[in-house]
């Protein structure tokens, strides 16, 4: 399930991109089906990179000498990578999970190149405040979201880091309703039969993709979208 537009946030050959807390490597797999790139993907989660390592497989072009693929176990804190390393980094869904976000934000601007592209998603506010209003175990679960931004607020705490933004948009609206299912219902969510109908839904909506769904999907993301994604480009020296 993607939620970076690769429309608006351009691959371009031999671009070094980097998918911060890449999770089980749905960005960073797709950067690298996306484009002929170097795509690496970072995550604390040792687990969740191994998962991502055996998802590659499948899509490895080991024959194209234009694209390469790592991982690597990693703090956003403190990347082991030097100054103006990448073409494009993308953090999705990652620093609502972070206490020191800002710190990350700063780590980004530090390693991405002059000119490069940076593409932010996280929880959008309304969304996101019905879950927590459900149910106080959504975010007080370990390794659970520790904050509701607002994203007028962070767009601008990320331009004051010398970013300037150029597109917006909202991702995932058929998964709002089923995360306030999941939270109305937290201690039995695995058993409400409800919860089972709408996730075999989202899981046909995913592996058939049918028109049906992608337009409505579209047409509800202004209103109902559970995320927002915000693209930004890294300013060049005067």
């Amino acid at each position: 399930m993607k939620t970076v537009d690769f429309r608006h946030f351009h691959l371009n050959r031999g671009d070094k991109v980097l998918d911060l807390g890449c999770g089980e490597g749905r960005h960073v797999i797709s950067a690298y089906v996306e484009g002929e790139i170097t795509a690496i993907g970072v995550d604390l989660c040792l687990k969740d990179l191994q998962t991502a390592q055996t998802r590659f497989t499948d899509f490895n072009e080991a024959n194209n000498e234009h694209k390469a693929f790592g991982l690597a176990n990693a703090d956003a804190l403190k990347l082991p990578f030097a100054d103006n390393s990448f073409d494009k980094v993308i953090c999705s869904e990652v620093l609502e999970h972070i206490p020191d976000y800002a710190a990350v934000l700063k780590e980004i601007e530090r390693i991405l190149k002059p000119g490069g592209l940076f593409c932010a998603s996280v929880p959008r506010a309304w969304p996101e405040q019905i879950c927590w209003a459900l149910s106080e175990a959504y975010h007080k679960v370990e390794g659970g979201h520790l904050r509701i931004f607002k994203a007028s607020q962070l767009r601008k705490q990320i331009q004051n880091l010398g970013f300037r933004f150029y597109r917006r948009h909202w991702a995932h609206a058929l998964h709002s309703p089923y995360w306030w299912l999941k939270c109305a219902f937290w201690d039995r969510q695995d058993s409400n039969p409800l919860i089972k109908q709408y996730h075999r839904f989202l899981v046909w909506d995913l592996m058939d993709r049918p028109l049906f769904t992608r337009t409505l999907e579209a047409s509800l993301n202004p209103v109902l979208g559970k995320s927002v994604v915000m693209y930004f480009e890294k300013a060049s020296p005067a």
